[in-house]
């Protein structure tokens, strides 16, 4: 029996609270479960040394944990310096955030995103995204308000969510003690008119089906499914 008596195919409980940073551009807390993560945007009136002057915004993400995220403390990056862990989940936050909009519409402006895990239980990347994407809509809207664009810009929703095989099953939304003991583990980055923007899926024991590959795929898609009804709450 999962955690909660969750079927295969649920989500843990799931939340959002809008504003908690009021520095912020942007900011939401999204909790999934017990895995609770802040995502802050800050917009700055400048881009990367590449997009000088091409007329288009940019999009990045930065990524870390507290200390005490973990039942054990984790040593503070900024003393221990980044992981290639951190690194490769702010590369792939970023990715994703930047398929919600077109950048061309965006201006000589940078919206840099800051995705803190305050408790971690599995899935902190994929919350990091969740909560990242509905706080860069927040920050947009801002931009508007504040006349640093003229009008909001098409968004395309994004969402991510976690998907693995536990004791031969697929199953959706891990939490640790799952992610820690899956045959497989994935990652599924869905946008809002159902396709995939980025997968990582990885064999932990042995080689696995395509079959089960598929059947992870279908239960990320319901499940990125009712994360975008998060869209519809107002931030």
């Amino acid at each position: 029996m999962r955690s909660g008596e969750r079927s295969a195919d649920a989500l843990r409980p799931f939340s959002v609270e809008y504003g908690v940073q009021p520095h912020a551009d942007g900011s939401v807390l999204i909790r999934m479960g017990n895995t609770h993560v802040l995502c802050g945007v800050t917009v700055e009136d400048r881009v990367p040394p590449f997009l000088k002057d091409k007329g288009q915004g940019w999009i990045t993400a930065e990524y870390g944990m507290l200390p005490c995220a973990t039942h054990s403390r984790g040593r503070r990056e900024a003393v221990s310096g980044l992981s290639g862990r951190t690194h490769e989940i702010q590369r792939l936050i970023g990715r994703s955030l930047r398929m919600m909009v077109d950048l061309s519409l965006l201006g000589e402006h940078t919206l840099r995103v800051d995705c803190d895990v305050l408790n971690a239980d599995g899935g902190t990347r994929c919350a990091s995204i969740t909560g990242g994407a509905l706080a860069v809509k927040m920050a947009l809207a801002r931009m508007v308000e504040r006349g640093r664009l003229p009008a909001l810009p098409p968004l395309l929703p994004v969402a991510a969510i976690s998907a693995g095989v536990v004791a031969g099953q697929p199953v959706l939304d891990l939490d640790y003690a799952e992610d820690s003991s899956a045959e497989v583990d994935a990652n599924f980055v869905m946008s809002g008119d159902g396709r995939w923007i980025e997968v990582q899926s990885t064999a932990e024991g042995g080689p696995f089906h395509p079959q089960l590959f598929t059947a992870m795929a279908e239960l990320a898609a319901r499940g990125t499914g009712q994360l975008f009804g998060l869209w519809e709450t107002r931030g």
